[in-house]
């Protein structure tokens, strides 16, 4: 019976583990969508900066 008991509790540290992994990932995804458009004017072009 430990064994089952240590077993599910694994698997859910696991799961646990797994889905924050998944919502930091998500979540820098969409940090680098909008930082890579950075310098760029609204038709697209790049500003040169002079």
């Amino acid at each position: 019976m430990r064994k089952l008991f240590w077993s599910a509790a694994g698997a859910l540290a696991g799961w646990l583990v797994w889905t924050k992994v998944q919502e930091e990932r998500e979540e820098r995804s969409i940090w680098a969508e909008v930082t890579d458009s950075f310098g760029e004017t609204p038709d697209g072009n790049v500003r040169t900066g002079r």
